[in-house]
């Protein structure tokens, strides 16, 4: 999938499945560090769609109020 394309649910789910095979310790050493560093990357692209999300929405009240 390409990356413009992938949603919040599914970067989510994707940290989610990372985390239970490294809960399970199902994880080789050498596909670790990979798959840390892709966690981080679904993290800053979530805490970026959060952000937008809450811009949004404060946009929308305020039009509402005006």
């Amino acid at each position: 999938m390409a990356e413009e394309n992938r949603t919040y649910s599914q970067a989510l789910a994707e940290i989610e499945e990372t985390l239970g095979l490294m809960e399970r310790e199902a994880l080789d050493v050498d596909d670790l560090s990979l798959k840390v560093r892709r966690v981080a990357e679904l993290i800053g692209f979530c805490r970026q769609k959060l952000l937008q999300t809450e811009e949004a929405v404060e946009k929308v009240l305020k039009d509402i109020e005006a």
